[in-house]
This record gives structure tokens, C-alpha cells and sequence, in this order.
């Protein structure tokens, strides 16, 4: 089997300071990409920054290596922010190729107590960030006829978790980014994959009630989910508009998918109890279908209406 490799390559990879991020860029540098390194070097619940020597460390580990990489401080957060990223990336490597948009904080609180600054600095950072820095970069894509993009959402956003109102909200809302971004990229061969990882980081450390055993550290390790996000900023990746969940040594599509449809038989409207009366036909998973667009989405009513 033939080794993958990002010879020629340009990669932007957002919160590379440490953690997952760390892992995608020192092991996209070793396979041969040039590697933007941004970190802004804040704490993890988003306040602070200018702690350059974050992504100094993986520049550095890259170097030393024998890599090629160059770190960047700038915000995710604000359209500038973003194009500089991506322009740090032309300017020193001549384009860009792939964005793995990694950059995160929290703020956990309860839905009812939550503040609206807990809302607006987590979609500033998770869905504003991954829009600031992908734009700019999926332009130069589309004039190359080539890119790779990894988005980075969470089992919080897929699937729910207590505590996470604003990050779960943030984290979906990049599905649906993803979703279009592999529509409009297709003809120019720019595949787009969303992730949703498990590690132990620097941002989940301080959630840990007890010290993880050494078999746990290891499943947990950013390592376990470094393949796989290299492998969707390769040029060897022929999927797109797909999901992964990822960590613990496992791999797992996660999809979302409709069910075979009710449709209401009679004359005039369903009415509130023809609802409730099908609600169990409705929730039905059996013969499930996963649309790859809206049209697919509506494609059971559009037979239903030719009869």
C-alpha cells in the first residue's frame, strides 16, 4: 500500500497550539504539507490571548522535525481574522489546499442560566470562526479546482448533551455549513467532512472528576483521531458531506437520515388526532433513506404526487 502524502501541499489548521489540532499539523508536516499554525493562545473558555508561544511549540516540533510550518495569532473569530489566516498561508506557502477548522472553547451552563455572552462567544469561535476562515480559503479552492475541509463539530451537537445549549447549537449549526459547502464544492473536486472527535485536551482536562487510568489515556490520547482527519484532507479522500465520529480507537459514520413517510389519505387537512394516531408510522426508522440534498429530501412526496 502506497503511503499518503502532502507533497505540495498547504494546510491552515485552527487551534493547533495543542491537542488535536497539535496532532493534525505535526502529522500533515510529516507527511510532507506546509502547515499554517494558528493559535490565539487564549484560555479555554475563550478570554485572554497573545500567548504566541502555543503555536510557537508546534512550529517549533514541526522544524525540528524536518517540517515545514509558520505560526499565526489571529482570531477565527472576525472576517479579518479569518482572511489573515488564509493570507498567512498564501503568503508564505503560495496558497491553500486544505482547512482543518479545529479552533474551540467552552462556557457549559445550564440552559436557563445562560448569558447571551455565553452564546455569542461560542458561535463567534465554533460556527462564525469555521465560516471566517473557510470562506476565504474555499475561493482560492475553487480557482484551483482542489481543496479539502474538515470541520470539527461534536457528539454534543449531533446527538445532545446536558450543559451545552450554546456549544451543542454551534456545533449542529456547522452541519449544515458542511452540507452546502460539499454541494457547491463538488465540481471542483473540493470535498468537505465534518468530525465529531473525543480526546482528552487541554479543554476537556478541567471537566475530569477523576484521574483517567493509563489504558483510558490512551484511548483518549488526540492521536487516536489523527488519522482519520488526515486522511479527509488528503487528496486519496473521495468522500465528502459525510460524518464521522471519532476517538477511542473507533470510527463510526453518523448520518441523518428520514423515514419512510405517513401521508394523510383523506379529504381536506390532517388533523391534530389523524397525527397522533400515525405518530407511530411517523417515528418509524424502517426503510430509512439518507438524502444527499433537499431535493433528495422531497423526493417521497414528489412520487407520492405522480402517483
Amino acid at each position: 500500500m502506497s503511503e499518503i502524502r502532502f507533497d505540495g501541499r498547504v494546510a491552515v489548521v485552527t487551534g493547533a497550539g495543542g491537542g488535536l489540532g497539535r496532532t493534525y499539523a505535526e502529522e500533515l508536516a510529516r507527511r510532507g504539507a506546509s502547515v499554517v499554525v494558528n493559535d490565539l493562545g487564549g484560555a479555554t473558555d475563550g478570554s485572554g490571548s497573545g500567548a504566541s508561544s502555543l503555536a510557537d511549540e508546534t512550529v517549533d516540533a514541526i522544524k525540528k522535525a524536518g517540517g515545514q510550518a509558520v505560526a499565526n495569532y489571529d482570531s477565527v473569530a472576525t472576517p479579518e481574522g479569518g482572511a489573515a489566516i488564509v493570507q498567512s498561508a498564501v503568503d508564505h506557502f503560495g496558497g491553500c489546499d486544505i482547512v482543518v477548522n479545529n479552533a474551540g472553547i467552552l462556557r457549559d451552563k445550564t440552559f436557563a442560566k445562560l448569558e447571551p455572552a455565553d452564546l455569542d462567544i461560542i458561535l463567534d469561535v465554533h460556527l462564525r470562526g469555521a465560516f471566517f476562515v473557510t470562506q476565504p480559503a474555499f475561493r482560492l479552492m475553487k480557482e484551483k479546482g482542489y481543496g479539502r475541509i474538515v470541520l470539527t463539530s461534536s457528539s454534543s451537537g449531533i446527538f445532545g448533551n446536558f450543559g451545552q445549549a450554546n456549544y451543542a447549537a454551534a456545533k449542529t449549526g456547522l452541519l449544515g455549513l458542511s452540507n452546502v459547502l460539499s454541494l457547491e464544492g463538488a465540481k471542483y473536486d473540493i470535498k468537505c467532512n465534518v468530525i465529531g472527535p473525543a480526546a482528552r485536551t487541554r479543554l476537556t482536562m478541567g471537566l475530569e472528576k477523576d484521574e483517567p487510568s493509563e489504558d483510558a489515556k490512551r484511548l483518549q490520547d488526540p492521536r487516536q483521531v489523527t488519522g482519520l482527519v488526515c486522511y479527509l484532507a488528503s487528496e486519496a479522500c473521495d468522500v465528502t458531506h459525510e460524518i464521522f465520529m471519532v476517538g477511542w480507537g473507533r470510527v463510526a459514520r453518523a448520518f441523518i437520515g428520514l423515514g419512510p413517510s405517513w401521508f394523510h389519505e383523506g379529504e381536506g387537512f390532517a388533523s391534530v388526532e389523524n397525527v397522533r394516531d400515525a405518530m407511530g408510522e411517523i417515528l418509524s426508522t424502517e426503510g430509512f433513506i439518507i438524502p444527499k440534498n433537499t431535493m433528495e429530501e422531497v423526493g417521497p412526496v414528489m412520487a407520492k404526487l405522480r402517483g
